[in-house]
């Protein structure tokens, strides 16, 4: 599309900001042709504002939106916070990781398959239903991390909390698949997510978990998304 055209030509300058991730929904809760990209700014509300009011001086971005204005219908923002989770497990990398970590500039990768699973949970009101959430979820993850028969390439990148927005909103950010060689299923992403949903259906805590979870939530979605070739997180 000639949205996706100029958003791919303009990436170097996107990434002024700490893109972690950019991509477009294949199927699941998020409408699909709405582009769904995540930052991470170390320095919270005013690192961002600063960030992207420097950005948005710039005569190149003023250039790009003017050109991809006219595919645009609407488009919304939501401010999180990574769960305190995120540094209590070494498997769990967090945004930062991925920024840090960019291989997207390696031609080496374009044969990417993986794909992000993002999972929300809309949890009942109150000022006690996140936390609890988070300790239950805590509580049952390494079960699933570890539940036999897991796909290697399945990885928690990070959890989200809503902090602007719709509130007591939480969502988790899966990893699975990877670049590959033909077409080798063993690290196509919908391979790699499937086996490793198979696998936590036997993790004991982590059913435990979820059941807890359950109790909290309003509601519970899934969407797939596909990485673009400049995704940091892919």
């Amino acid at each position: 599309s000639l949205y996706t055209q100029h958003t791919v030509q303009s990436a170097p300058l996107r990434k002024n900001l700490p893109l972690a991730f950019f991509g477009f929904p294949e199927t699941g809760g998020i409408a699909l042709n709405t582009a769904v990209h995540l930052y991470h700014y170390p320095g919270g509300h005013v690192d961002r504002l600063e960030q992207r009011s420097t950005l948005a001086k710039k005569d190149e971005w003023k250039q790009y939106l003017g050109e991809v204005k006219a595919c645009m219908m609407e488009q919304s923002s939501g401010i999180f916070v990574e769960a305190g989770l995120v540094d209590d497990f070494e498997e769990v990398k967090g945004l930062k990781y991925w920024i840090e970590n960019d291989g997207s500039g390696n031609r080496n990768n374009n044969n990417n398959r993986g794909i992000i699973e993002l999972r929300k949970y809309q949890l009942k009101l109150g000022y006690d239903t996140v936390p609890k959430f988070l300790q239950s979820f805590s509580d049952a993850l390494p079960s699933k991390l570890n539940a036999i028969g897991t796909h290697p390439t399945t990885q928690l990148a990070t959890v989200l909390v809503s902090d602007v927005g719709s509130l007591n909103t939480v969502y988790e950010v899966w990893k699975h698949g990877g670049k590959s060689s033909g077409e080798d299923s063993e690290f196509c992403g919908l391979h790699a997510m499937e086996q490793s949903r198979i696998a936590s259906r036997g993790a004991k805590e982590w059913r435990k978990g979820i059941a807890e979870i359950a109790e909290l939530a309003v509601s519970f979605d899934t969407s797939i998304l596909k990485p673009t070739e400049f995704s940091p997180l892919r």
